[in-house]
């Protein structure tokens, strides 16, 4: 019969486990990875206590449970505002034997309350952990949290295009043609190291004055994280800190990351002089094109439900809470 313990770690000692586990799990994104949890930790753990764990068997990785409390609630190491999917680290195939694990290390933690927000509708943790802890004797409540639209990418632009409506097809092409018309337009990926700091301060500054809840979102704490968090997720070759520029200016700024077979597009904001000319949207455009030509699989436009990622032929992918209290 194998044996599961659970060992408490540390970004260090569990990272090289973790990067190799995550190729073996179904919650694989960008948000699980090592890099971008230990930049939030570093900049928005705000005196939480760290509850990183391991669950082996026999030795061998395979769970992660990246966990932080604080005053009596238990939740995911990271936060909805800035971290768009969180969850455990499961081997697929290991499931039930993992969750089972969890659970009852769960149980074994000091909590009032439990709040697990950002877990795909897909996720195992949805299949298993409500009615692990039911057995335990909590009930879990489960409740809709956000939506992230996404489109699954065809194999070329020509198909894409005709996957939208006739309407949105030729509302595309119209805006493509009248950005075209206006002046020399350059679209561009930031260099990763070298000036990016000037490059980080000018997309901050075209996200922050492109609308009011963007410029009230970005605190100062919130402005360091993402200046720490761009460089280092594109120290790995995830960040992609892109730009639209008409005759020269800067008009508009994207974050993407490129992990596995999707682009995730995290960020943006545009200068509202030029938004006749749609700006911010084209360029979320151009970097849907450039994920179709570099063949991943889905574009994920993160959450909120804003009616141009529809419009653009995405489908909503739900995320959950899981919540409980003793």
């Amino acid at each position: 019969m194998a044996s599961y313990h659970i060992v408490q770690e540390t970004f260090e000692t569990l990272a090289p486990g973790w990067e190799s586990l995550l190729s073996q799990s179904r919650n694989n994104t960008v948000f699980a990875t090592p890099t971008w949890l230990r930049l939030w930790w570093d900049q928005l753990s705000d005196h939480h206590e760290m509850l990183l764990f391991g669950v082996q068997e026999e030795r061998q990785l395979i769970a992660v449970a990246p966990l932080k409390r604080k005053n009596g609630q238990v939740s995911f190491i990271g936060s909805p505002n800035v971290c768009d999917y969180m969850d455990f680290i499961v081997k697929e195939g290991q499931d039930r034997e993992a969750y089972e694990a969890l659970a009852d290390h769960l149980l074994a933690l000091e909590w009032d309350t439990l709040c697990l927000n950002g877990i795909a509708a897909d996720s195992p943790t949805m299949a298993y952990l409500p009615d692990l802890l039911k057995e335990r004797g909590i009930t879990a409540t489960v409740r809709p949290e956000e939506v992230c639209p996404t489109i699954d990418l065809p194999s070329t632009w020509d198909e894409y295009l005709g996957l939208l409506s006739k309407k949105n097809r030729h509302e595309l092409r119209r805006k493509m043609r009248r950005l075209y018309s206006a002046g020399d337009v350059r679209y561009h990926v930031a260099a990763e190291c070298n000036g990016y700091s000037k490059d980080l301060e000018e997309f901050l500054s075209l996200l922050t004055n492109s609308r009011a809840d963007k410029a009230l979102f970005m605190t100062q704490e919130i402005k360091d994280f993402f200046q720490s968090v761009v460089p280092g997720m594109a120290e790995q070759g995830i960040a992609r800190l892109s730009f639209l520029e008409l005759d020269g200016k800067r008009v508009s700024s994207v974050i993407c990351f490129d992990y596995n077979d999707s682009y995730y597009l995290y960020n943006s904001g545009y200068d509202t002089e030029y938004a006749s000319l749609s700006v911010g949207l084209l360029l979320k455009v151009l970097c849907l094109k450039e994920a179709i030509e570099a063949g991943k699989k889905h574009f994920n436009f993160l959450r909120g439900s804003e009616v141009y990622k529809y419009r653009l032929g995405a489908v909503d992918e739900v995320i959950y809470t899981i919540s409980a209290t003793r």
